[in-house]
């Protein structure tokens, strides 16, 4: 019979400190204990310490600062660091844009039609999307804002729909897939390509798709999402053919929303 092994001291003290991040009871940006408190709480040795705090930094739950004001600072999941991961997994696949945005043609709408269904969706959805439409509607003369407006809208969608694997998974796609537009269609790129009309027309499926979803019509919103983002998905993929999924832009934007440094 294969010999069961026993898990090491370290792998203990990891795993009590991993449960203590996960369920809150250590906050992002917090401090570990010292080292001196973790000795004394866990009667460890500084070897057995040490490497705990690898493995919690490897599993991205800490932030280890070097030096003079060194230390372990919590870093707590978010959706940016689990997007930022799967880009990369992407990435090494040679998965394509055009392969993220087709996977949001068959997923997103599902996300719509939850929205529609949501009982409390007067409290819990429609304030958020209609939100973004305000935020669409009053920069939508400044093409540089407008995108980066939208994709909040389809984002909100996502994270409205009410089930929490779904958020993460869908969310992380559309995190990349917003990296991956907003590249398209930025100063670096050719902004005046995303002409007033098609800027009108995506505007205003987001306004009938926030319609259908008031109505609680799911069947609708589900229709509506999928027409929306095959005409977008045709916009952008036509502008951004030569483009590949690039983990950078992910860890760009993991970097301006971490607070952790």
């Amino acid at each position: 019979m294969a010999r069961i092994r026993q898990p090491r001291v370290a792998e203990i003290l990891a795993s009590r400190l991993r449960d203590d991040i996960l369920s809150g009871r250590l906050k992002e940006g917090d401090e570990l204990p010292s080292q001196e408190s973790l000795f004394g709480e866990f009667g460890v040795s500084p070897p057995a310490l040490r490497e705990a705090i690898h493995l919690l930094e490897t599993d991205g739950l800490i932030s280890v600062r070097r030096g003079n004001v060194g230390g372990a600072i919590v870093q707590a999941p978010t959706a940016e660091r689990t997007a930022h991961m799967i880009s990369m997994v992407l990435q090494a696949r040679a998965a394509t844009p055009a392969d993220v945005s087709e996977a949001l043609l068959h997923l997103e709408p599902i996300c719509a039609g939850m929205c529609a269904a949501r009982v409390d969706r007067m409290t819990e959805v429609v304030p958020y999307l209609q939100a973004e439409i305000d935020a669409q509607t009053a920069q939508f003369d400044d093409v540089g804002q407008y995108v980066p407006n939208a994709r909040r809208f389809h984002e909100a969608l996502v994270s409205r729909c009410g089930n929490e694997p779904m958020i993460l998974l869908i969310g992380s796609l559309e995190l990349i897939w917003s990296a991956h537009e907003s590249s398209v269609w930025s100063d670096d790129g050719d902004p005046t390509a995303m002409v007033d009309k098609t800027r009108r027309a995506a505007l205003r499926d987001h306004q009938r798709l926030l319609a259908a979803i008031r109505d609680g019509n799911a069947a609708r919103a589900v229709r509506l999402a999928q027409d929306h983002l095959a005409a977008a998905r045709r916009n952008t993929l036509a502008f951004g053919s030569d483009k590949t999924i690039e983990a950078k832009r992910m860890s760009d934007g993991v970097r301006r929303k971490d607070p952790v440094r």
